[in-house]
Parts: C-alpha cells; sequence; structure tokens
C-alpha cells in the first residue's frame, strides 16, 4: 500500500512468525537485504523500504494495533524505535480490507494504537456502502494525482520515543557549536537553523546529498545528541531526524529540509511536520526568528519541505511561556497498490 508519501508491505501480525528475530529476518528477505533490494519487494529507498504489522488490538483503548517496522536499505536489518505517520495512514484501509475492523456505511473511525511509542491515532476512513473508498479530491505533495481525505488526529503523543517533548531537558542545545532544539512530539527531531550550517535551507535533496561537508557536520551532531536524547547509541537507528530550518518562501510558516538521517527527504514525514511544527511555538526554541506562528489556540501550521508544503494542525493548551498540544491533526491519503504473495525463501525460516 501507499500510506501518505511513503510505500510499503502491510502484514496480518498472525502471518508472521511470533519470534521477533525471526520475524524480522522474515521482514528483511520479503524486502530485500541488499541496497538495490533486488531480491525483494522493497524500493531501494528509506520511503519505500517500510512495514507495518498490524492487528485486533489487545487495548480497550484502540481498535488495531500498528507496528512500524523500518528496513534500513543495504544493512539487512530493521529499525522499530519510530513511529511512522505516512504508513500508518494505510494501517485503517488495510485493517478494513482485511476483516480486522468492521467498515460503517458512510464515515469508519478506526482507533491506531502505534506499538512503537504506545500512542494513539485516530483515522477517519470514507467508507461508503460499507467499502473503503480511495478515489476523491485531497491533494498531498509529494505524491501525484488526488485521492479520498484520511484525517489523522493524534492524541498527545509528546515524549514518542525519548519519554518527553524535549528529551534533553533544554529547550535549546549547543554541539559543535552548533545551537539545536531537540524535541519529540510524535517523532525525535533535532531542529537546526540553515544557516549555522554553511547552506541556505532552499537546496534541493540532491544538492544536499551531495554535501559532504555539510551532512558530516550534521552527522556529527546527531551521534552525540542521540544519547542525551535518550535514545542511547544511534550510530544504527534511523533516528533522530535532522530537519534544517529557514524562513518560508512560498507562503507557509517555516522551510524544512530533512535527512532521514541519512539520505534528504524529498519531502518531510508525517510526524517529523508535526515535531518541527511544535518545535515553532516553544518560546525560546532556535525556530525564533525564522518561523512565524498564527495567534490563538488552534493553529494552522504550514511546513514547507522540497516539494511543496505539509499542513499541521495543533490545538494547543497550556500557557503562552508553557504551551501543550493537546492533538496534532492532518490530512493523508493512501491507495491499495496490490495483495497476493511475497515469497520468502525456506533457509530464512528454518534459521539458515
Amino acid at each position: 500500500m501507499r500510506g501518505g508519501s511513503s510505500k510499503g508491505l502491510y502484514f496480518r501480525k498472525e502471518d508472521l512468525p511470533a519470534d521477533e528475530a525471526l520475524r524480522d529476518r522474515v521482514i528483511v528477505a520479503a524486502m530485500g537485504s541488499d541496497a538495490r533490494q533486488i531480491d525483494g519487494a522493497g524500493g531501494a529507498h528509506p520511503l519505500t523500504s517500510k512495514v507495518a504489522v498490524v492487528s485486533k488490538s489487545e487495548s480497550a483503548d484502540a481498535d488495531v494495533d500498528y507496528l512500524f517496522v523500518q528496513v534500513v536499505v543495504g544493512e539487512g536489518r530493521v529499525d522499530t524505535t519510530p513511529n511512522c505517520g505516512n504508513i500508518l495512514a494505510g494501517v485503517a484501509p488495510f485493517a478494513i480490507e482485511t476483516g480486522i475492523v468492521a467498515a460503517r456505511d458512510g464515515i469508519t473511525p478506526v482507533r491506531v494504537r502505534m506499538l512503537n511509542s504506545d500512542n494513539l491515532c485516530e483515522l477517519l476512513i470514507e467508507t461508503p456502502g460499507k467499502q473503503v473508498n480511495y478515489d476523491g479530491a485531497a491533494k498531498i505533495d509529494g505524491v501525484p494525482g488526488t485521492a479520498a481525505p484520511i484525517v489523522c488526529n493524534y492524541l498527545d503523543v509528546a515524549g514518542s520515543a525519548t519519554g518527553s517533548l524535549l528529551p534533553t531537558g533544554n529547550v535549546r542545545d549547543i554541539v559543535d557549536g552548533v545551537e539545536i532544539t531537540c524535541i519529540d512530539n510524535g517523532m525525535p527531531v533535532v531542529v537546526m537553523r540553515a544557516r549555522d550550517l554553511g547552506i541556505s535551507g532552499y537546496e534541493s535533496p540532491k544538492e544536499l546529498d551531495a554535501n559532504k561537508e555539510f551532512k558530516a557536520k550534521v552527522e556529527s551532531i546527531r551521534l552525540q545528541i542521540g544519547p542525551r536524547m535518550n535514545l542511547g547509541d544511534v550510530k544504527k537507528k534511523v533516528v533522530p531526524k535532522m530537519s534544517v530550518i529557514a524562513p518560508a518562501r512560498a507562503g507557509g510558516h517555516v522551510c524544512t529540509r530533512t535527512l532521514i538521517p541519512h539520505d534528504t527527504h524529498a519531502a518531510i514525514g508525517v510526524l517529523g511536520a508535526v515535531s518541527v511544527a511544535t518545535a515553532c511555538i516553544l518560546p525560546g526554541s532556535v525556530t525564533a526568528g525564522i518561523a512565524t506562528v498564527p495567534e490563538g489556540p488552534i493553529k494552522q501550521m504550514s511546513v514547507e519541505h522540497p516539494t511543496g508544503e505539509f499542513s499541521v494542525t495543533l490545538e494547543v493548551g497550556g500557557t503562552r511561556e508553557q504551551p501543550r498540544v493537546q492533538k496534532a491533526g492532518l490530512l493523508r491519503t493512501a491507495r491499495l497498490i496490490m495483495r497476493g504473495e511475497v515469497l520468502v525463501p525456506a533457509a530464512i525460516w528454518d534459521g539458515r
């Protein structure tokens, strides 16, 4: 399925091994363990090397349990540390298509427990005649054409992977002489000013990926700050994401370039956008003087990225000095691309 601006394989939990180590080997084999993923179903890029494992929820608060698995391209391993809000968008349609959730006639709400962080998200799916509708007029940047809208309401996702909204305990930190804001409102993100890293912040992903000096600076910061964000040694982890900001120049509120963590994202991840938007409303963060913030308790934030913008709605409580995001809402789309069997070599199942 395509979920948001990502694509991946969606499995029912019962169709995979119960043993986690074997499950991960099976998933890697299904996607392909080499850099081209020539021997699997992956797309040789982090955005197309993703997996969702879905089951009926064991929690009374949710309908569905969802485990996100990032298959690390070319390394033959997985990372289950972060969530993925794009792949999440396809979880509810998948759950309805496979009978995990019964559809209503009209709109079907599906409450999803994200196992990676034990947070909740409510997805609203169009189901006329109790069938998932994929056709519609909703358009999201980074995806061709239009599709039916999927409304995603994230419910109190602060500290998803690190345990707190500000995982270092500070609104600003300094690493290698660069001021940064470390934030986790659904995704651990390090926010940095483009000018402090010697770039404009408006470069294309291809230009940034070719800038070895820039990428070395960013990776040095990431490796040092990871343990301070309660993420441990992040050398082999896909978090934290590294987001570089500059003033918006297309009518939005902030402009971003995000590394995930080594390749520059063609857009920006769902929960990454939520975290960046949240950083923008925090007094004293590195976004001060760069981002513009709407007034009022409900803030419509437009996060610009290389292929367009990502709109995030933040419902904010607390005080001006200590704001608290109570709910983050956004729009995604999804599409069922194919269904069938992916064949995994017998040797994988045998543990060889």
